[in-house]
């Protein structure tokens, strides 16, 4: 019941009772002026973190409301922890990023594939940054032939957004092959210029590829949600953005190979051709004198086949003359009408029978009918009472004096007025 009535809640808090058994989970309590709760953040999530929780930090904590059994301690399962002056930039993040896929602008079936051998990349960042320069160190070493266009902006701070938003609307105008959208590590603050909705909207409107790689592995941006591809770090976006040269060296040998091994076998086919064709060469008047016996053969082919096709014909014919001859309908309707006949008296007969029973089972019910018929016994002499309604009066109790009753007899009704109604002693 608890874990079905609350969601996913942030508490804020004070962070004491800190311990990491060998396990390595984080066990800790969270306390105010009134109140404090059991937490638990199990390695899996708390390797994740960043933070390194210390007695008496104020913190944040996103988690999920349950019960140690063992103990019977109601209690938090940490998922993220951060300090408190971030909670309400980490809140913003959420809403906005649920704003964001509920349009469906971080589904995963609008992503675009990355080109295979770009010319021309976009990278909007800091020039005077370290993203920048592991990005750049990269492409020397394993795709020296990259064209790189830089969008020098402010990563952070309030000239941020303004500058980033002026990089991706010279996108298009630039001719380039894809875009990745950078900066290096920093705090929620530092990076919160990557977080903002107008970036957000900007970047899902770009008509290339875009890589977004914000700080490093364990931060992650809204627009590592927008972007095409995300990837952990700066140096991990420039590799995902080329081939390694090596591995195009190694591309360019087997294509090689493979292309001299299907010309050599192209020659090969062309030359056994060639030798076929020459073999086959023959003189034009022994062609045409091969052709015109041909022909003598196919005319003559042809006319013995006409003749069996015309013989066959009629042998059909005649078949079917006699056939015909078989099936003349003057037979077969003088059957059908001595049938019919037959039917019809038949049928006449059965329904003579049906008749007389019918008649039979009449007379039979109108004997039972008259037999309980109430008429009889009015024509011996009886009357059947009858009030207002219709209904028979069967009981002096049901008669009152000055009552207006209908009496039935046998050749009619009367109306009649009660003077008096005495029941039997």
């Amino acid at each position: 019941m608890i874990e079905d009535g609350f969601g996913a809640v942030w508490i804020e808090g004070e962070l004491s009772n800190f311990r990491v058994p060998g396990s390595g989970h984080w066990y800790f309590t969270l306390k105010d002026d009134g109140a404090q709760i059991r937490a638990a953040m199990f390695v899996n999530r708390n390797r994740l973190m960043r933070l390194k929780p210390r007695e008496g930090m104020q913190v944040l904590v996103r988690g999920k409301v349950t019960l140690y059994e063992a103990r019977s301690d109601f209690q938090i399962i940490a998922e993220h922890i951060e300090e408190a002056g971030e909670g309400a930039l980490r809140r913003a993040y959420d809403e906005l990023l649920k704003t964001l896929a509920a349009e469906g602008l971080t589904d995963s079936s609008r992503k675009r594939p990355l080109p295979r051998l770009p010319k021309r990349v976009a990278v909007i960042t800091s020039a005077s940054g370290a993203a920048l320069q592991d990005i750049l160190s990269v492409w020397r070493r394993r795709y020296p032939l990259i064209e790189v266009i830089v969008l020098d902006v402010a990563v952070q701070g309030d000239g941020a957004e303004t500058q980033i938003l002026e990089a991706l609307q010279k996108v298009p105008a630039l001719a380039v092959d894809l875009v990745i959208i950078t900066r290096g590590g920093g705090s929620l603050e530092d990076l919160w210029a990557f977080n903002l909705e107008s970036i957000a909207r900007a970047l899902a409107a770009c008509p290339v590829p875009t890589i977004s790689a914000i700080g490093h592995e364990i931060d992650t941006a809204i627009t590592d949600h927008i972007a095409d591809v995300r990837a952990p770090t700066p140096s991990a976006a420039a590799e995902l953005a080329t081939p390694h040269r090596q591995e195009l060296y190694r591309e360019l040998e087997l294509r090689l190979l493979q292309l001299e091994t299907v010309m050599r076998r192209m020659l090969q086919n062309h030359r056994q051709r060639v030798q076929l064709l020459t073999a086959r060469l023959v003189s034009p008047l022994t062609q045409l004198q091969q052709r015109m016996q041909r022909a003598d053969d196919l005319q003559h082919r042809a006319e013995l086949a006409m003749r069996h096709r015309f013989g066959a014909a009629r042998r059909d014919l005649l078949s079917l003359d006699q056939s015909l001859r078989h099936l003349r309908p003057e037979g077969r309707i003088r059957t059908a009408r001595e049938r019919l006949f037959l039917l019809r008296e038949r049928l006449q007969g059965r329904m003579r029978l049906r008749l007389q029973n019918a008649g039979t089972r009449v007379i039979s019910l109108e004997r039972t009918l008259n037999a309980l018929s109430p008429l009889n016994t009015v024509a011996r002499g009886y009357t059947i009472l009858t009030d207002t309604s219709g209904r028979a009066i069967t009981r002096v109790a049901a008669l009152a004096k000055g009552q207006t009753v209908a009496a039935r007899l046998s050749d009619g009704s009367a109306g009649l007025t009660v003077e008096s109604a005495t029941p039997d002693a």
